[in-house]
């Protein structure tokens, strides 16, 4: 059952329909986002979430989108007061605070289609590492992982990630800029590269591209409607970048998508 349905009740009919169809279960709390003609009814929304959740300990509500550097998004708590979980996936853990840094749990598939492609010899670099989704398995799977994260709530928390998924030998951790990746970065032999790039910023792969060796792969994100794919693509070749595949992550708002792109370096 849905929570329209379960709202029928509760919410007017001409309101019903901006009843949220989704929400996401990160560890134990639940993070839903609530348009304000509904703001009335949250704490109905919220009720209802738990009548079919029942491990859910905190319902949060996104009240704007992700923005600046640490990717982060304002809540309020209607329910419960631990914003501090453990969230689970692909045989990993997770441990941060949702309300102060970012994660995204749509990415799963991705995460799991890129660690099936890692090799235990590789050395992998993940810049805009966040609490470690994408780096603990490419330093798991892979040979040498270097991952990169700016925002200092973040970077504590891949720290103690680290730790908890016992891969400490086999990752860096550098909390700087991307951005300035040249002036700290001087091993330019990477077999790949994951890039969960934020909105707005595809010109790091003009950065990141020097630092994949030949033949090696860089996995992009980026956001864009999709008339704007063929010119994004034609112009990493100018990178010496080949795709040899992309595919949608999701909707971010209307007609922008999130891209998942796998580039080779030629």
């Amino acid at each position: 059952m849905n929570l329209r349905n379960q709202l029928e009740n509760k919410v007017p009919e001409h309101l019903l329909g901006n009843v949220p169809k989704r929400f996401d279960i990160i560890g134990d709390i639940a993070v839903v986002s609530i348009p304000y003609e509904l703001d009335t009814y949250k704490f109905d929304i919220a009720r209802a979430i738990t009548a079919v959740h029942r491990n859910v300990k905190t319902i949060l509500n996104k009240t704007n989108k992700v923005d600046g550097y640490k990717r982060t998004s304002d809540f309020k708590i209607l329910f419960g007061n631990e914003t501090i979980t453990t969230h689970r996936e692909h045989g990993f853990s997770y441990k941060f605070d949702v309300g102060k840094v970012f994660f995204n749990n749509r990415l799963s598939y991705e995460r799991q289609r890129l660690i099936a492609k890692i090799n235990p010899y590789e050395k992998i670099l993940i810049p805009f590492c966040g609490v470690g989704p994408f780096a603990i398995p490419a330093a798991f799977y892979g040979f040498k992982a270097v991952a990169i994260e700016k925002n200092p709530e973040a970077f504590k928390w891949l720290q103690e990630n680290v730790c908890l998924n016992k891969v400490k030998d086999s990752i860096t951790l550098i909390q700087k800029d991307v951005t300035d990746i040249s002036t700290f970065l001087n091993s330019y032999d990477f077999d790949r590269v994951i890039v969960p790039t934020p909105y707005g910023m595809d010109n790091i792969l003009l950065y990141i591209a020097e630092f994949v060796k030949s033949k090696g792969f860089i996995h992009f994100y980026t956001f864009k409607p999709e008339s704007e794919i063929p010119d994004f693509i034609d112009s990493a070749k100018t990178l010496g970048l080949e795709t040899v595949y992309y595919r949608r992550c999701g909707n971010v708002a209307p007609g922008i998508i999130r891209w998942g792109i796998d580039f080779k370096k030629m």
